[in-house]
């Protein structure tokens, strides 16, 4: 099977041999080269002036303006980005390219030809809303919103002919990821401000720190009214409500767009915005995308995706699901987990049912409301650790017994979202983004 790249600029993944690498649109100038991925969004506030976000958004030839380094355009930051992927995720040979229906024919041209410059083939294209509703067994007509550095984009699909197909898309200004992180830090540094007089955007150094806790921070808020976070050597509480303003633009813009047309389309919601306290509970019967979702759409329909040999026409359309998942399939199964619906809209913080998480590859151990990167090999207790091989996350045995979900683990791998106790301790695997 052909490796899988998603092109979602806001955390680009390529699946090869059983793993995940994730690597957002960040491309740091560092000398005459450049760092991409976690290791330059790991830096941006850092050194701001070295860093450029817009190279996926604007792939083209136009000089880059302003100049950074060597790059001439954005296509050459792209270029670098592919090679760095490439290489991280183990070389492989056939690439299948996941791309957002905002990438116009002419950037999806240009991408084409830069990937023959490269060390890989391209073998197939398809729209990535149409893989995430694949996936999900949408069977009627279905919204896909999907987070991307500099906006937000809600993509249409519609049955037509047994087939499901994308029919449109419309694409919401100033709610894109960078947009919604600076409301969020905003919300969390007038915390700071009041209850230590401290401000973490002041400096560099702290600001960096607190954009590097705010995912964590927000899986916390998944399931506690409050949680604490610590930049700089200062502590301060941040409350569940004081942050939900921050996705309102983007929700009222996805309502509005909901709100037009015939029948009401199943919402299906990508990881990133669904970490957005109350944002998922606003839309009742919404479900949350998982970064699952394209490897499984390709590894069911590859046959219409995988084009060796042929010349690449991007894939929009795909056979329907029938109207009832039979039991036992991968649509029914992720129906049967799928987050409950909120109560009634978004008004009542207490009343509402929040999310369970997505369920995608974890990145980090969650304790106690402190997230910290997954390692090879973490001990928990009881000579219990979570290791890294065959395909995923897994419990390596010691005294005891350990249970997951409240449940005895019984040997699969663990997702985002599993929750694990052993030795009197508890842990939450958790997806950290951007």
């Amino acid at each position: 099977m052909a490796a899988l790249l998603d092109i979602l600029d806001s955390e680009l993944r390529l699946w090869h041999d059983g793993r995940a690498v994730r690597s957002p649109g960040y491309a740091l100038l560092d000398g005459d080269s450049y760092r991409y991925g976690e290791d330059a969004r790991g830096n941006a506030r850092r050194q701001p002036r070295n860093v450029n976000t817009r190279y996926w958004w604007q792939l083209g030839t136009r000089p880059l303006q302003p100049a950074l380094g060597p790059a001439r355009h954005t296509a050459d930051l792209v270029h670098g980005h592919l090679l760095a992927l490439h290489e991280e995720a183990g070389k492989p040979g056939e690439l299948v390219l996941a791309v957002p229906e905002s990438l116009h024919k002419e950037q999806l041209s240009l991408l084409l030809g830069i990937i023959r410059a490269c060390p890989f083939d391209a073998v197939g294209i398809a729209n990535r809303s149409l893989l995430v509703a694949a996936a999900h067994g949408a069977s009627g007509p279905v919204c896909h919103l999907e987070l991307q550095l500099h906006q937000a984009l809600l993509t249409r699909l519609a049955v037509e002919e047994q087939e499901l197909r994308v029919t449109g898309e419309q694409v919401l200004p100033g709610c894109g990821l960078l947009a919604l992180q600076e409301s969020l830090v905003e919300a969390i540094a007038r915390s700071f401000i009041e209850n230590t007089r401290f401000d973490p955007r002041r400096q560099a150094e702290t600001e960096q720190q607190l954009y590097d806790s705010l995912g964590g921070a927000l899986a916390a808020l998944r399931d506690a009214d409050d949680t604490t976070m610590e930049v700089g050597g200062y502590r301060s509480r941040i409350g569940y409500d004081a942050l939900r303003e921050a996705g309102r633009s983007l929700h009222d813009g996805v309502a509005r767009e909901l709100g037009r047309g015939g029948d009401a389309p199943l919402l299906l919601v990508d990881p990133l915005a669904d970490l957005l306290p109350g944002f998922t509970q606003g839309f009742p019967g919404a479900r949350v995308a998982s970064s699952r979702d394209l490897p499984e759409a390709l590894a069911a329909h590859g046959d219409r995706i995988v084009q060796p040999g042929e010349a690449l026409h991007l894939v929009r359309a795909l056979p329907a699901a029938a109207p009832a998942s039979a039991p036992g399939s991968a649509a029914a199964r992720r129906q049967a987990d799928a987050p409950p619906a909120a109560a009634q809209g978004s008004g009542n913080a207490q009343a509402e049912s929040r999310p369970a998480p997505a369920g995608s590859e974890p990145t980090h151990l969650l304790e106690g409301g402190r997230a910290q990167p997954l390692a090879y090999n973490m001990p928990l207790a009881d000579g219990w650790s979570l290791v890294h091989g065959d395909g995923g996350w897994r419990l390596a045995p010691g005294r005891g017994t350990a249970t997951v979900n409240e449940g005895p683990w019984n040997g699969t791998a663990l997702a985002a979202g599993d929750r694990v106790a052993v030795g009197g301790g508890h842990w939450q695997l958790i997806e950290v983004s951007g």
